[in-house]
Formats: C-alpha cells, sequence, structure tokens
C-alpha cells in the first residue's frame, strides 16, 4: 500500500533567483509518481515537494546517503533539517515501517526530510553548482515511490523497497570474490607480487568451480610514484609492470580471474584540450564533454582487450562534486560553477558516464568505487558500498565495514552486489578481530574481497581462510543486524538461522582512525 498520495500538498520551484512559477519560464507536473519538469531559459537550481501528513511521536527514521557511507548510516529521532538522499525508511511505535523514496538513475540528486507534520521531497537540479538550462526540454527529475509494510521486521522491509527502487539491476552470472593487494602494499606492487598473490589466492580456493578474482589495486599506472596522485594515462603500465595484457594471461594460468583498479576522469595530460576539464582542476576531466566520454570508452575498452574480467573504477563522485560524501551539506556540489554541457543536471550527466562505462565494458564486471550508487544502478554488476576499511588500524575496518553492511545490506542483490570492502591482513591488526569481520562478511553474501600479505599467514589463518573463502564463492544471504536500529556498529545478528553476537571492541577501546 502506498503511503504518499499522487497529489502533493505544493509544489514550488526554484531558480537562481529565487521562487518561479510556470508563467516565469517553468512548469512541474507531478502525475502516477512521475515528477517532469520544462523551462525554457530560466536556470533551474531546486525542487520541493510537500506531502502534509502527521508522523506519530516515537518515530524513528532510517536514511541513505549520496554515495558510499562513512560509518554515519544510523537509525534517529525527528531531525526535520536532516537531509536523507534518495531514500528513508520510519518505523511507527506500532512497529509498521513505512518507505519512501525515488527511483535509481534518476534526472535530479534527490533527498528527503521528515518532521511531526509531514515529508518533503527535495530535488537538485543544478548542473553543477548553477542552474541547469534545460532549453525547452523536458527534465524527468524524479519517480516517487512510497510503501506500508506490516508484519515484517524494518531489515526486510528495506530490502523489498529497495527491490521496487530499482527494477533493472544488473548481477554477475555467479558471486563474486577473491582478493586485492591494497589493504597489505598500499601501492608498493609489481608484476612479481601479483603473481605472488595470485599464487596464494589459488592455493586459498583450491577445487572450488566458482573461481576467484585478483584485483590489481592502484599502484601499475605509468605515472605512479610514491607520494604522488594517482593520475593516469592509462595506456599502460610503469616499470614494474612491462606488459599488462602478458600478465593477465599470467593470472590467468594460476586459475584466478584478473580484475584492475583505474580512476576514469584523472588524467595528467598537457596534451588535452582545457574546455576537457573540470573548474580550475587541471587533471580532471569533465564527463559532460563528448570528447571525456570518448577518452573514458577508449581506456575501460583497453582495459577488457588487455584481458581483464573485472574493472574497479573508483573516485567519480569527488572527481566530478569535489566532495567525498561526508562534506555534502546539504548538497553534492558547491555553488558558482558548472560542466561544459550546463543543459544538463549533475545527475543526468553522471548517469551518462557511468552508461558510458558499463556499454564498454562488454561482458567484463564492472565494480563502481566511490560512484553514486543510486545512478549507477542496473549500470554496474558490484558497488562499493562503505568507505575503505584498514589493514592498519581495526578502529576504521570496524567503524566502515561493520556499519555498511548493516545499513547498506538492503542494496545487496536489489541495486548490484555489494562490496563492503576487504579484510586487509598485515599483521597490524589481531586475527580474532579480522576473523570476525571476514565471518560477517562472508555470511553477509557480499561480495568478499581479502588483503593478505602473503608473507605473514599463519596455518591457523590459512585454514580458516579456506574455509571463508569457500562460503564467499557461494554468495549466500545468511546474516541479518538485530540491533541496528540503536547501534551503528551492530553486535547482535541473526546468521543461518541462529543469533550471533560480535565483539568488535579491543579490550583497551583501540587506537582511533584519526591518530598519526
Amino acid at each position: 500500500m502506498k503511503f504518499l498520495s499522487d497529489k502533493a500538498d505544493s509544489i514550488t520551484l526554484y531558480s537562481e533567483t529565487g521562487k518561479i512559477s510556470q508563467f516565469d519560464g517553468g512548469k512541474v507536473s507531478f502525475a502516477n509518481g512521475k515528477l517532469e519538469i520544462s523551462a525554457q531559459t530560466a536556470p533551474l537550481c531546486f525542487l520541493r515537494v510537500r506531502w502534509n501528513c502527521h508522523l506519530p511521536q516515537g518515530t524513528r527514521f532510517c536514511g541513505d546517503a549520496w554515495e558510499r557511507t562513512y560509518g554515519d548510516a544510523q537509525w534517529g529521532g525527528f531531525d526535520p533539517s536532516r537531509m536523507q538522499p534518495w531514500y528513508f525508511f520510519a518505523r511507527f511505535p506500532d512497529e509498521k515501517v513505512i518507505c519512501c523514496g525515488v527511483k535509481v538513475r534518476t534526472g535530479a540528486f534527490a533527498a528527503w526530510t521528515a518532521d511531526p507534520e509531514g515529508i518533503t521531497l527535495w530535488c537538485d537540479l543544478r548542473s553543477g553548482g548553477r542552474g541547469v538550462l534545460l532549453n525547452g526540454r523536458t527534465l524527468l527529475a524524479a519517480e516517487v515511490e512510497s510503501e506500508v509494510y506490516s508484519g515484517i521486521t524494518p531489515y526486510a522491509a528495506a530490502g523489498k523497497f529497495c527491490r521496487k527502487l530499482c527494477p533493472d539491476p544488473v548481477f554477475p552470472s555467479a558471486p563474486v570474490y577473491g582478493s586485492n593487494n591494497w589493504y597489505y602494499a598500499y601501492g608498493n606492487i609489481s608484476e612479481q607480487s601479483v603473481l605472488e598473490d595470485c599464487r596464494c589466492l589459488a592455493g586459498l580456493t583450491e577445487g572450488l568451480d566458482n573461481r576467484p578474482f585478483m584485483v590489481i589495486d592502484d599502484g601499475w599506472q605509468v605515472l605512479r610514484k610514491e607520494n604522488a596522485p594517482n593520475y593516469g594515462p592509462w595506456q599502460r603500465g610503469n616499470s614494474f609492470f612491462p606488459d599488462m595484457p602478458a600478465l593477465a594471461a599470467k593470472m590467468k594460468k594460476h586459475h584466478v580471474r584478473p580484475g584492475i583498479w583505474y580512476r576514469p576522469l584523472y588524467q595528467h595530460d598537457p596534451s588535452l584540450k582545457r574546455e576537457l576539464f573540470l573548474r580550475e582542476m587541471p587533471d580532471t576531466l569533465d564527463p559532460s564533454h563528448p570528447d571525456v566520454l570518448e577518452i573514458v570508452s577508449g581506456d575501460i575498452s583497453r582495459l577488457r582487450e588487455w584481458g581483464f574480467e573485472l574493472i574497479k573504477h573508483d573516485f567519480t563522485t569527488y572527481d566530478i562534486t569535489g566532495r567525498y560524501a561526508f562534506d555534502m551539506h546539504p548538497w553534492p556540489c558547491e555553488n558558482g560553477w558548472n560542466f561544459f554541457d550546463r543543459s544538463r543536471t549533475t545527475a543526468e550527466i553522471m548517469t551518462d558516464l557511468f552508461r558510458t562505462i558499463r556499454k564498454a565494458a562488454g561482458e567484463v564486471l564492472i565494480m563502481g568505487c566511490n560512484t553514486v550508487g543510486h545512478l549507477a544502478a542496473g549500470l554496474q554488476e558490484l558497488s562499493r558500498t562503505g568507505d575503505d576499511t584498514s589493514g592498519r588500524r581495526w578502529d576504521r575496518t570496524r567503524k566502515m565495514g561493520v556499519n555498511t553492511v548493516a545499513f547498506r545490506g538492503c542494496q545487496h542483490r536489489t541495486f548490484f552486489d555489494m562490496d563492503a570492502d576487504c579484510i586487509g591482513m598485515t599483521g597490524a591488526i589481531p586475527w580474532e578481530l579480522n576473523r570476525q569481520w571476514a565471518e560477517l562478511v562472508a555470511a553477509s553474501g557480499s561480495s568478499m574481497f581479502i588483503s593478505p600479505d602473503p608473507r605473514i599467514l599463519t596455518s591457523t589463518e590459512i585454514n580458516e581462510l579456506r574455509r571463508l573463502l569457500a562460503t564467499a564463492s557461494r554468495g549466500r544471504i545468511d546474516a541479518e543486524p538485530l540491533d541496528w536500529m540503536e547501534n551503528t556498529c551492530p553486535r547482535h545478528w541473526r546468521i543461518s538461522g541462529q543469533n550471533r553476537t560480535f565483539d568488535w571492541q579491543e579490550e583497551d577501546g583501540g587506537e582511533p582512525d584519526f591518530l598519526p
């Protein structure tokens, strides 16, 4: 049953000069859940849609995030100024669960606010930080969905609702799992170290029919230097990676599937025209320019032709908006700048970038990291749904990892396959803590990637990793947080039909990630 009426109580459109009406060059229609906007020359910025309704005292709310979560997803009480991106869940005192959201691949960045007297949907229509110029066309800003659920847990309701928001997801043909070298090597890699990682991974997964992926992370590109920016070009490897197609072939001989990381919009190439770059950032490409999409398409095609079967692309949100989600208060883009093509919204430009990547990749799997998942759903098989874990500090893994499994689990196998990030194994984090993290990831069905230094693995760790990787290779979803409404890092879970309590805290409280 729908919660929000198809007829809103008020709709307000804003340009760079304030509120406008249809007589000022802007017109809004709202029918069958579709919010459509047309305009001539007015620079459109925001749209506000309001439903007046009483929300009972004691209601608890949980919203999504603009891109990844940063250990900050949580349930809370009324906060009328709190923007809840894309969708939110509300649990009433009578245990009904109300869900409101917009379908994936919207034409605008959409967020919700809720107060005791009603619900408001806000849409950011801008092109970067200035009003979009539609030039007479009609923009589908959002498709609104709402639902009332009774008799099921909030976690189950969240999964059902996300399925409604994404009617056309794409998934891998088999569960994705394996290894990634970032969280033990941090870019200090070579062809030799990658092949050693392959040998290690092959030994840990011997006998499994669903073969694992070995993902080469940052460090292979031609301009990679210690403490230097991780930009392209991406046409070849550096001196430690002399032949990328040959390396992919060698990886396959170890019976692992080759994957690779890259950053699409970060290019250091003085020969490129100034108009291809964003703002005053000389190395950040503007994805609204058709020539930039040609560059991205060519890079993706090259990685595919080299023989890589999974491409992990990174930093698209930061490179486009100049911000990570924890600085997006309330919107992704700061005021005062626009894209090369100002006739399209930021959301449309991002979605076209993801569509370009999807088309160029062909049969290759796409994993988005630092992507706006709500815009990439249906265009990528996998998504890093939380910020980086760590091979150095347990506090960061606990904060980022456990939170994203709990609060983004509803997107797993509804929007895409979730990657909750790696189990970094450097010796700096006790195995009894990392083992619990690995057990949760494996039980959640999330794409489980380990990041072990092959030189330090103990026999106990090897044996337990074999068991956990075998579980991950099957990808069965078997975990639900039980205390996520009271705890941003849930301890109590239902796993394989049994209640399980994790001990996430170090005895001394641990060292926070902000320490040097």
